[in-house]
């Protein structure tokens, strides 16, 4: 797999979907980058124990 990294600038609602599409895959598959993706997205919203934004990260099911 390649390191490079990107930065991404996605809305909470985007991130929300995205999340909520790598639900319906099968978990070995996508677990790390669910976990990455929650990692990330919480030090941005969350960062220095304030909080920046109100809503949480996670896979609805709307």
């Amino acid at each position: 797999m390649n390191d490079e990294k990107i930065s991404l600038e996605l809305s909470v609602d985007d991130v929300n979907i995205i999340l909520k599409a790598l639900g319906t895959m099968p978990f070995n598959q996508v677990y790390e980058l669910i976990g990455s993706i929650h990692q990330q997205a919480n030090k941005q919203l969350f960062d220095n124990d304030s909080i920046q934004n109100s809503k949480d990260l996670q896979i609805r099911n709307d």
